[in-house]
């Protein structure tokens, strides 16, 4: 099919026009990171027109304004039935989403005051970087995949947009130094983990092949072409290559790169183009005996001060005319009507997804019937009951079974929904594709691991805040479970940063539930993978544990917190001690503590609280669940010492509580690293969470019973 609509396209639109649609993206990229007046070079060039202090990356936008250019009438091919994406790994070609939103009139739409006029284009050129929109790409660029800031995702996120969607054709542009990162490395093999497992769109991988990575030259430039060839080749790919400067051999490249592209999970080698276009083409090659061209000057701006040099401003102002802007847009700031055939059309709006209705009752009804099964009985149900209902994938670096979650059938065979690959970013990036295409995902890990992906995740948190930011329909949310907890795992496997660098964050969408049993994390599970626009992180304990009277976890799923009656002092008012666990270690461990004080103390004023979801120890206002101060003071009093236990680091709960934090009333419990292995009940002794020293330290903080106030 779309080795078909490239031909049909290439037969259709002609060269010149796709040529002029590259020259005017150049322009308007060069004329953004430059010019301050005159964006058509109406008048002869002066320095009063030039930026004092040019800004922005020029390198990655010629290979990228060329692609943009020939995808265009493909783009405009696509019937409606179909779907093309264009996804950016390189987040420097901001110029060019820019220029290309802008001669598109999609950028207009979203920002009125960029729209294709004569005041349009010059806010577009003069206005560069935009508060509005960035310097770089993100979603308040419209018609711009990308994966956030972190170098290296493209080609598996990519992958993770054709999954489970055979009609959508997703071009991956990657620069070759992120070739040289880790997760795209992955990712050329990973694919194979895709096999088999369902009917997907296709993914053309482009290398920008332009021989430097920021600073220096790339390790993919180093290769012979038939180095290169046997490399692709190894990788399961069948290299194109184009070096970009005639137009009509890059669109031939192309049509041929589709014809013999393969939809994700097809046997044989798929497509791979290789674009050797130098980086940051067009450039002077030397400017006052300096080189420029080829040279690490080309990837912010090659002159770096042409105001105020003689050399820098004839060059530029040679430069800027040699692409003769008034022959490709008019006065009145629109694209000529001969770049029109190369210029794809706005696709409608993209679709929100409704608020989900009945997440508690459901989640509530789940626990109901998992009753005291453990977590390997409870999860899976809800995973296969979510699968059922279809666009749901479950992404785990090789560790179900380990997790004790075994999804196989009655015959042995692992479900077509399940992805396994040992490796965490990978997990990760199809996750996101998946999710930012608008279907549900879950990704499950070892606790000790999942810090692999933090940064990731947490450019995917900044993605989601500009896409909230420029008023885009929300999307499902981002879903971890995190089992095999540091508490009954080796040294080396004891690591419960995810949540702490969650938190740091800030972003009010983190939501980290502890619930206390496996009916309450299947229920949570439940809950979160219904939310939409969330980051939900659960933490649960494969191992058996305690289970707890239910009659709460209403309240625990919609508050986030809830006093547990059956292990507190029946009245009212001020309490004596405030025990609070979060996560279900920590409730085994403090409800036994409470159990026999309510024997041996039973004129103690005893609150039990368990926390469902850490947020809500938050300041007022911070975060959706956040207590306000009269809820935080009708749960924890004024007085009461509170001991807490967290399955986490105790500097959690520190962080979350703030301003409003209870000072010497607080004494909190969690993990501290042991310095060598030990085992688990060494673990917990060192950390002061075995009971002995939980009851140690409940009576030392509790009143005499001289002193305890009477019943």
């Amino acid at each position: 099919m779309w080795g078909d609509l490239a031909q049909h396209a290439q037969r259709t639109v002609p060269d010149e026009a796709v040529e002029a649609v590259a020259d005017a993206l150049d322009y308007l990229c060069l004329a953004q990171l430059y010019l301050r007046a005159n964006p058509l070079l109406e008048s002869p060039l002066v320095r009063a027109h030039i930026k004092p202090k040019p800004g922005g990356h020029w390198g990655v936008c010629p290979p990228v304004n060329r692609m943009l250019a020939v995808l265009g009438p493909l783009q405009r091919a696509v019937p409606a039935t179909a779907d093309l994406q264009v996804l950016h790994g390189a987040g420097h070609a901001g110029p060019s989403a820019l220029a290309h939103a802008y001669l598109t009139g999609r950028l207009g739409a979203a920002h009125p005051w960029l729209e294709r006029t004569a005041n349009g284009l010059r806010a577009l050129v003069t206005g560069f970087p935009h508060p509005a929109t960035g310097s770089e790409i993100t979603p308040l660029i419209p018609g711009h995949l990308h994966t956030g800031g972190q170098l290296g995702p493209a080609l598996a996120v990519a992958q993770g947009t054709a999954l489970d969607a055979p009609h959508r054709l997703t071009v991956a542009l990657i620069g070759d130094g992120e070739c040289e990162t880790g997760t795209t490395a992955a990712a050329w093999l990973g694919a194979r983990a895709l096999h088999a497992t369902g009917s997907h769109g296709t993914v053309l991988p482009v290398v920008l092949l332009n021989g430097q990575r920021m600073g220096g030259p790339s390790l993919l430039a180093g290769l012979t072409r038939r180095e290169l060839t046997a490399y692709f080749t190894g990788l399961g790919h069948r290299p194109v290559y184009s070096d970009g400067t005639r137009i009509g051999q890059l669109r031939a490249a192309l049509t041929e790169a589709l014809q013999s592209s393969k939809p994700l999970g097809v046997p044989g080698p798929g497509s791979v183009l290789v674009l050797t276009l130098p980086k940051g083409h067009g450039a002077p090659a030397t400017v006052a005996g300096r080189p420029v061209a080829c040279t690490a000057a080309v990837h912010k701006t090659p002159l770096a001060n042409p105001a105020g040099s003689r050399a820098e401003f004839t060059a530029l102002a040679a430069w800027l005319s040699a692409y003769r802007p008034q022959q490709l847009l008019t006065a009145d700031g629109r694209p000529r009507p001969h770049l029109l055939p190369a210029l794809p059309e706005s696709p409608p709006a993209p679709a929100g997804h409704e608020p989900p209705r009945g997440c508690i009752a459901a989640s509530s009804a789940v626990a109901t019937r998992t009753g005291t099964a453990s977590f390997a009985q409870a999860v899976p149900p809800v995973l296969r009951a979510r699968a059922a209902e279809g666009s749901f994938r479950l992404f785990s670096p090789d560790e179900l079974t380990s997790n004790r979650l075994d999804l196989r059938d009655p015959n042995g065979t692992v479900p077509p929904w399940v992805v396994e690959v040992l490796n965490e970013e990978l997990c990760h990036a199809w996750a996101q594709g998946y999710t930012e295409t608008g279907r549900r995902a879950l990704t499950v890990g070892y606790e000790a691991f999942a810090p692999l992906a933090t940064s990731l995740i947490e450019q995917q948190l900044k993605h989601r805040a500009a896409r909230r930011h420029a008023g885009l329909p929300p999307l499902p949310s981002i879903v971890y479970l995190l089992t095999s907890l540091g508490w009954h795992n080796t040294y080396t496997h004891q690591n419960p940063g995810l949540v702490s660098s969650l938190l740091a964050t800030g972003d009010p969408t983190v939501h980290l539930l502890t619930p206390a049993d496996p009916a309450r994390t299947a229920a949570a599970l439940t809950f979160a993978l219904r939310k939409i626009d969330r980051c939900t992180v659960i933490t649960a304990s494969k191992h058996p544990l305690s289970h707890h009277p239910q009659d709460t976890l209403d309240e625990e799923i919609r508050h986030g917190i809830a006093p547990w009656p059956h292990l507190s002092h029946p009245a009212g008012g001020e309490p004596d001690l405030v025990l609070v666990s979060a996560g279900d270690l920590p409730a085994r461990q403090l409800t036994s503590v409470a159990r026999r004080l309510r024997t041996t103390r039973p004129e103690l004023r005893l609150r039990y609280l368990h926390i469902h979801d850490l947020t809500v120890l938050a300041e007022p206002g911070t975060r959706p669940l956040a207590l306000t101060d009269e809820a935080f003071t009708r749960h924890f009093g004024t007085r009461a010492p509170i001991l807490a236990a967290t399955t986490g680091y105790p500097a959690d709960i520190h962080t979350l509580l703030g301003r409003r934090h209870p000072g010497h009333r607080l004494t909190a419990l969690g993990y501290r690293d042991p310095g060598q292995p030990v085992t688990s009940e060494r673990l917990l002794h060192h950390c002061r969470l075995d009971t002995a020293s939980l009851w140690e330290q409940a009576t030392a903080l509790a009143p005499h019973p001289s002193r305890t106030r009477a019943s």
